[in-house]
């Protein structure tokens, strides 16, 4: 495994992070934060759902979370939408 990709552990869940070290910084996967913090069974269609919901969100939302290489559950790596910790919500 290689050591700029990681699992956390957040509220007993797995949350996939990785170290960019061109840009210094940490990432972690959209998907697993959200369902974490909502408890959905299909992250995924959860986020599509969101974006459905909210126009200004989605036509940021490449710039916000834009696609990490990070490991996906089988193993195998696969860009993921993320965002960095100093990422700053659109009111």
């Amino acid at each position: 495994m290689n050591e700029n990709f990681a699992i956390q552990l957040f509220e007993g869940r797995k949350v996939r992070i990785v170290w960019d070290a061109e840009q210094e910084k940490y990432y972690f996967a959209v998907a697993d934060i959200v369902q974490v913090l909502t408890d959905t069974v299909n992250p995924r269609d959860y986020i599509k759902k969101m974006l459905r919901r909210d126009p200004e969100l989605k036509s940021k939302w490449g710039t916000i979370c834009p696609p990490v290489e990070m490991l996906a559950p089988d193993g195998k790596r696969r860009k993921t939408q993320a965002a960095d910790f100093s990422w700053n919500l659109i009111v």
